[in-house]
């Protein structure tokens, strides 16, 4: 099995021993993301809203670095570490998400880095290649 890096610095960098991105064939893994602002690497400031808005460009950032976008996506989770921000964290998903969303599962937990409020992590589909 092939295993190619994805990195992009117009995504944080990695918090740990962990890549951004890892695709292999035509699957890209993108780690979770919090809200951190690559340009500052401080969590965006705000309600969960630009919490999540953030956590997809980092996203967005890492699949066009494997040459893909949101379209390509087939399965994200969510992390939330309170469900009382579903709804509104469901609203700003939707924006991003159009057409046929891609599979998901939503879960609670206890913490996440930084003190984050939100963590998504997606696998895509990578476009096949001319």
């Amino acid at each position: 099995m092939t295993k190619q890096r994805i990195s992009t610095p117009k995504a944080p960098a990695a918090l740990g021993p962990y890549s951004q991105g890892v695709a292999s064939g035509n699957l890209l893994f993108v780690s979770g993301q919090t809200p951190i602002d690559p340009a500052t690497g401080a969590l965006v400031a705000g309600d969960i809203e630009a919490a999540t808005r953030q956590v997809i460009k980092n996203i967005q950032a890492i699949l066009q670095a494997a040459g893909a976008d949101l379209e390509h996506v087939l399965k994200t989770t969510v992390f939330l570490t309170d469900m009382g921000n579903f709804k509104r964290m469901n609203a700003v998903y939707a924006e991003y998400f159009t057409g046929t969303p891609p599979a998901r599962s939503t879960i609670q937990v206890s913490a996440l880095p930084m003190s984050a409020e939100v963590e998504i992590e997606a696998i895509a589909r990578l476009p096949e290649k001319a």
